[in-house]
């Protein structure tokens, strides 16, 4: 059977972006991770232990992380994937719990993501206007009403490893419009592959750096509303 290919898909997609605050009562995915049960996994290869070793950087440290509790799926790889979209291009799966930055020649690197339930409502296409390195965070005033701690921050969190965007953030324009969504490093490494109550698009802080420095500001965005073909 002929399937449609995933240009065609992707340009029908709505653009239905929307700002990254929590909104009680929104639907979610069921998580393919629980993060609040977690688990044990076996110890990977030298190789992965390596690539998410601790990092010195900016004057902080981004701490090694602890692998077992990441479910191997999730980590980084080149795979082989199927898309008619130009390399270069960020393709999100939401559903699956994958970003894919297109390489070309049927090749992309494939990172796990955790994402907010906020991430399942939105789909279409975006780009990367700014980038930066450890980021300030400045809580949603909704946020800031439920949440105490978010609340300390009202004024802006400055950047470390303890601010919730982590070590890199993408911030995702539709013209010059700020749709309130990031591509961001996380401090808990262990909800990748899940989604919380609230946040963006966010990778392993060893991930989102490795990400920034492949990609350009101008980079163009593409978010699935449904799953994708798997890649191999």
């Amino acid at each position: 059977m002929n399937l449609p290919s995933r240009r065609a898909f992707l340009a029908a997609l709505p653009l239905t972006l929307a700002a990254c605050v929590s909104a009680p009562g929104t639907p979610a995915m069921p998580p393919l991770i629980d993060p609040t049960k977690p688990k044990r996994y076996p110890r990977p290869s030298a190789e992965y232990v390596a690539m998410y070793g601790e990092v010195k950087d900016g004057g902080f440290t981004v701490p090694a992380v602890d692998l077992t509790q990441v479910n191997p799926a999730f980590l980084r790889r080149e795979v082989s994937y199927d898309t008619d979209e130009p390399a270069g291009t960020i393709i999100v799966d939401t559903p699956a719990r994958y970003l894919y930055l297109v390489l070309g020649d049927g090749r992309a690197m494939r990172y796990g993501i955790g994402v907010g339930r906020e991430g399942f409502a939105w789909s279409g296409s975006a780009v990367i206007r700014r980038k930066a390195k450890w980021p300030s965070w400045h809580p949603p005033v909704e946020m800031q009403a439920r949440d105490p701690k978010a609340k300390k921050w009202a004024g802006g969190m400055p950047g470390g490893p303890d601010n919730p965007l982590g070590a890199r953030a993408h911030y995702l324009y539709q013209g010059n419009v700020d749709t309130l969504y990031r591509i961001h490093g996380t401090v808990e490494p262990w909800t990748i592959g899940s989604n919380v109550s609230s946040g963006c698009i966010r990778l392993i802080n060893q991930d989102v750096m490795d990400l920034f420095e492949r990609v350009p500001v101008g980079t163009v965005v593409k978010v699935l509303e449904r799953p994708a073909a798997p890649a191999v």
